[in-house]
């Protein structure tokens, strides 16, 4: 049975060393699992999960880069360095990159560049913030987001596009069925309309997923993956996700 959905775990800025057997217990865990799972641990964490998680079918990513392969950039990692310690995926474009440092949908693109050329599988994030979905702006935002952050260089490549409604991020709100379908057939149109799709773009649902709602969301249709926060750093919280994955319809 082929792999149906991707599940990822964003562990954004949490994880030591003592994190490393949570890793590996959600790759034990999952081995059974008819689901693609990605850990997207701190950078610092990469070069030991690529030792700890050799020889299982875990992919590891980073959870940024910066847009230029070397150079005078204080602080900032390469896609490059990144591929080097491990990583096959990358996540650009999250709401936290895009307000907390405020990220503009150009440099996001740039930084999809970037990753494209360091051999890097990107999942572009996008999601309107609560008070753009109150205004009635949902469709016209991430219209602009997916036109502006996803550069052509994509034609023909490997990507992915997670669909974050910023407002149900970490707060245990969750966007209705209605919403979510509409967003995801709003993705699937733009997609097949700009870009010759050689491989099929797997596009995630992300927004306080957890155990109790991952089935549902997943079996909504065209949702072919889940961006997973908070509950990805434990594996006893985790891995229920991926079950889900394994017995979702295609």
């Amino acid at each position: 049975m082929p792999h149906r959905h991707l599940i990822a775990a964003n562990w954004k800025m949490n994880g030591l060393k003592d994190h490393i057997p949570v890793a590996r217990a959600i790759a034990e865990g999952s081995r059974d699992f008819h689901a693609r799972v990605a850990l997207f641990p701190p950078a610092t964490l990469l070069p030991r999960l690529a030792d700890a998680l050799a020889g299982t079918q875990v992919i590891l990513g980073g959870q940024d880069c910066h847009h230029a392969d070397s150079g005078p950039f204080t602080g900032d990692i390469s896609a490059a360095m990144l591929k080097d310690a491990g990583a096959s995926m990358i996540l650009l474009g999250h709401s936290e990159r895009r307000h907390g440092h405020l990220e503009p949908c150009a440099l996001v693109a740039k930084k999809a560049v970037a990753a494209l050329k360091a051999g890097l599988e990107p999942i572009i994030c996008i999601g309107e913030t609560l008070d753009q979905r109150q205004q009635g702006l949902t469709r016209q935002v991430l219209t602009r987001q997916l036109t502006d952050s996803l550069p052509d260089d994509l034609n023909g490549a490997r990507f992915h596009v997670s669909y974050e409604p910023v407002w149900a991020i970490g707060t245990g709100l969750i966007a209705t069925d209605a919403q979510i379908l509409e967003a995801f057939a709003l993705i699937r149109e733009f997609l097949n309309r700009r870009f010759r799709i050689q491989h099929e773009p797997q596009l995630l649902y992300g927004g306080s997923v957890n155990g109790s709602n991952a089935a549902t969301l997943l079996a909504l249709e065209g949702v072919s993956g889940a961006l997973v926060g908070g509950a990805s750093l434990k594996a006893e919280t985790f891995l229920p996700i991926i079950a889900a994955a394994h017995t979702a319809p295609v």
